[in-house]
């Protein structure tokens, strides 16, 4: 099946957008009209339907030039080219409008510790990072960069390995302000932690610029399974977190079919991630009107963390609270009713009423 007929599928089911590596859309290595063909192709298709180009990235993981790395490689040479690569491909992001240009570091990492220098290898990142920002503000790009982390494969370790690294990792770049995250669920899961908790985080922090939805178990390969098909709860407070929120960017499902499935079984993959995100979206907001959740709400203080603690330091403040008395033994034996809200979320997942 072609690039045009898999869009025209898309559009038939109701996908908003489309992405693509560089490699996906032109053959690498081929003649440059080969490659300006095969784009305006792929731009032809998208007017017809309607569909949009949301996210663009850079295929630095599967040519062996990058099997020791690409924006990190010992080689300086590789690096080079690694940057190369990715200026061309964000002038083509460029032409097709898209607002996203996420980076996977999928080769950038170690399996022997003592191959790279870890601060070393974290200035070039960060070299890299500068360069192409610095590009996009030349050329008046309105783009921005979003990282995608991942804890390993196919690196044994990974650098920026989960959200948390990323974002730390963001703020010393020259142009913070320009890069933000594209995080998975499957790769936070690989690292055995809550993608919700971590999405909340970047949105917290105004990161959250793009997301890929799928699923995973947890100490599995990257499995990139269908969304909703595995870690339901966490789906569930996940989509509600992101239909309550002031996040606008794309919902793009970053996933695969099960490895038997041909034909058909690709589109109903298709339809079921976005009929899951729908189903949850309505059950979200059943969740949050249900009276008995918003009495097991009050129950836990959910509200309560919304307040204040202490405000802004001063003198007299810090003196009021030095002065004042708490009943600890009180405090102690409160409880905060979780087990009736966490079966209040189940319920709302089976639909029991």
């Amino acid at each position: 099946m072609s690039n045009a007929d898999f869009i025209r599928g898309l559009a038939d089911i109701g996908a908003w957008g489309v992405s693509f590596h560089d490699d996906d859309l032109m053959t690498f290595g081929a003649p440059e009209s080969q490659r300006r063909a095969e784009l305006d192709a792929f731009k032809k298709v998208l007017d017809e339907t309607g569909v949009v180009c949301s996210m663009a990235t850079t295929n630095l993981f599967w040519h062996p030039v990058f099997k020791d790395g690409a924006f990190t490689s010992n080689d300086r040479n590789v690096r080079r080219y690694a940057i190369q690569k990715t200026l061309r491909n964000i002038d083509v992001a460029a032409e097709l409008g898209a607002p996203t240009y996420v980076l996977w570091g999928g080769r950038e990492g170690v399996e022997s510790a003592a191959s790279k220098n870890p601060a070393d290898a974290l200035s070039r990142y960060k070299e890299a990072l500068d360069f192409l920002c610095g590009y996009v503000n030349d050329k008046k790009y309105e783009i921005r960069f979003a990282l995608e982390p991942k804890p390993n494969e196919p690196r044994g370790d990974t650098f920026l390995p989960t959200i948390g690294h990323a974002m730390a990792f963001i703020n010393e770049l020259e142009f913070p302000d320009m890069v933000g995250l594209n995080p998975e669920v499957a790769h936070e899961t690989m690292a055995g932690l809550s993608f919700f908790q971590g999405v909340a985080q970047a949105l917290w922090q105004g990161k959250l610029y793009h997301i890929d939805l799928n699923d995973q178990k947890i100490g599995r390969f990257d499995q990139d399974l269908r969304f909703g098909s595995e870690g339901i709860k966490d789906d569930f407070m996940l989509v509600r977190l992101l239909e309550n929120s002031d996040y606008n960017g794309p919902k793009h499902f970053d996933a695969r079919p099960y490895r038997n499935e041909w034909g058909n079984g690709i589109w109903d993959f298709a339809r079921g991630c976005m009929r899951t995100y729908l189903a949850l979206a309505a059950k979200a907001r059943e969740f949050d009107q249900d009276p008995r959740v918003k009495e097991a709400l009050s129950a836990a203080s959910v509200p309560e963390l919304a307040e204040s603690t202490v405000g802004s330091y001063s003198t007299a403040t810090a003196d009021r609270l030095l002065n004042e008395q708490f009943d600890v033994a009180a405090l102690a034996a409160r409880g905060y009713a979780n087990e009736a809200l966490d079966q209040l979320v189940i319920d709302r997942i089976l639909g029991i009423s």
